[in-house]
């Protein structure tokens, strides 16, 4: 992992191009003193914002917290302070003094994760739905830290594998705290889940229920059933759920191998964008208790299941409990959880990554303001040194739309609002022509090979599922407990957590 350093102001990047009319030199050569000028006057830009940062981050330690509340976890990168924004110039900064010192990959894009906004939105869960236990759906980010906070608030873990509830119980998490949510697993997989004394699991279907009554006759399972995920970016239901008419079936073996079910769970898709989907999915699931009941079976869980999304969060939540009163007024003795995962990381994350190469027409760059563009089509095309084989993955598999924004231009973190935006696309670094991150965007047509663009959002389905495609390396992370409310209280309670350990 990359280590971020405070760097002296040592001019550290070497600009070869105009700066004043943000071109590459052309039509005249510059000399040598006047390089040197432009890279003084850039760099004391950058100077200058580095300083600006370092007493913001002063004046954060001074105002968050003790000096001894700072966090160091064995084998994981440094935790820093103050806002993200500042970590990202810092880090491009700290790129560009690797690149003076002619280090290989040393402008690689990297993240900047704010931990203080995962526990911001745990808070904020626990105000809007204090009667449903939170179980993270690690798949969605399996981020060491994140992971780290959620168990010390206590949070549970919605886990696919084996590998993934390794990793939870590594932690010290206690195995009720984990749901195997994956109807369709291993034999060795739930095998080894009973070693582990994982015993709550999902399942949809008859051989699921003759396999875990061979290996794991006294897991505790949840019928996963099949609700109406149309309004979701990925439907789930198209792999998982029993239809409600399986349902009698599924439980009647059930009670013929002897094995207990606990209750019902469902899930509406990931990125649900209607929160009615909840109502229709919670009178689903009354109908399944009944059927329980019928069976023989006394239900005592609900789960809710993932597809939370940001910034419908409030009127979800709303939804969801008017239809949990509505269906289950009297919830004595039903442990009611769900199995968000972008909820809680997706705002979290934010991703810089470095112009390598640029693509223009050579009519563009000679008279700029003389170019006939149709909007529609993009004028210039910048290549980046991350795409869809690494943390833009998150474009195919999760039906994203990133869209990014101006970190640096020419040399400078500040981007007047003046600069005039052209049509661009924006491609990956791999040789395979699937690797677009933007088809079409707005950006400056001054932006050169080495400056900056930053993409928010980018803490679901990202880093998860990069690869080293072509030979690119995994982008890094770089740690912040934010700059803002929950900053110290981070702290505090992952330095609670490693003493406990």
């Amino acid at each position: 992992m990359s280590r971020l350093d405070i760097l002296a102001a040592q001019s550290p990047v070497d600009f070869d191009f105009d700066v004043v009319s943000c071109s590459p030199s052309s039509g005249f050569a510059r000399s040598y003193s006047e390089k040197l000028l432009a890279n003084a006057i850039v760099n004391g830009l950058l100077s200058s914002v580095q300083a600006h940062d370092n007493a913001v981050i002063s004046r954060q330690r001074e105002s968050d917290g003790p000096a001894d509340d700072d966090v160091t976890v064995p084998g994981l990168p440094p935790l820093l302070r103050g806002h993200p924004d500042i970590h990202l110039r810092n880090g491009v900064m700290h790129a560009s003094h690797l690149a003076a010192s002619g280090e290989s990959d040393a402008e690689k894009a990297f993240f900047v994760a704010d931990l203080s906004y995962v526990f911001r939105q745990h808070e904020r869960w626990d105000k809007n739905l204090p009667e449903i236990e939170p179980f993270y759906a690690i798949k969605c980010n399996p981020d060491p830290y994140v992971l780290r906070l959620l168990a010390a608030v206590g949070a549970g873990f919605d886990c696919a594998s084996i590998g993934e509830i390794s990793r939870v119980l590594e932690l010290g998490v206690d195995s009720s705290r984990i749901i195997f949510a994956n109807p369709c697993k291993a034999t060795s997989f739930i095998r080894n889940s009973a070693k582990a004394g994982v015993d709550m699991m999902t399942f949809d279907n008859t051989d699921e229920l003759y396999k875990i009554a061979r290996v794991h006759p006294g897991a505790k399972l949840v019928v996963r059933i099949l609700t109406d995920d149309s309004k979701s970016l990925c439907r789930l239901g198209l792999k998982f759920g029993a239809p409600l008419v399986t349902v009698p079936g599924l439980l009647t073996k059930a009670r013929e191998l002897k094995l207990d079910v606990i209750g019902v769970s469902f899930h509406v898709g990931s990125g649900c964008f209607d929160s009615l989907a909840y109502a229709d999915a919670v009178e689903r699931a009354r109908s399944v208790f009944e059927m329980g009941r019928e069976a023989g079976y006394a239900f005592s869980l609900l789960d809710v299941g993932g597809g939370f999304e940001d910034v419908t969060f409030e009127a979800t939540a709303s939804i969801l409990m008017d239809a949990i009163n509505r269906y289950f007024p009297d919830r004595r003795g039903i442990r009611i959880i769900a199995e968000p995962g972008r909820y809680y990381v997706s705002r979290a994350f934010s991703l810089a990554a470095n112009v390598i190469a640029r693509r223009a027409p050579p009519a563009l760059d000679a008279s700029p303001q003389d170019l006939d563009v149709d909007p529609e089509q993009p004028s210039v095309m910048y290549y980046i040194n991350d795409g869809v084989y690494g943390s833009f993955n998150c474009i195919l598999f999760d039906h994203q739309v990133p869209q990014p924004y101006v970190l640096s231009l020419n040399g400078s973190f500040h981007v007047p609002a003046s600069v005039p935006l052209r049509p661009c696309s924006v491609w990956g670094p791999t040789c395979d022509s699937i690797d677009c991150v933007c088809p079409v965007t707005q950006l400056p047509d001054a932006l050169q090979v080495g400056d900056w663009l930053a993409f928010e959002n980018m803490g679901a389905y990202t880093v998860c599922a990069a690869s080293q495609f072509n030979g690119f390396e995994v982008s890094n992370v770089i740690y912040t407990t934010g700059g803002g409310a929950g900053a110290a209280e981070v702290r505090r309670i992952l330095k609670k957590a490693l003493e406990d350990c």
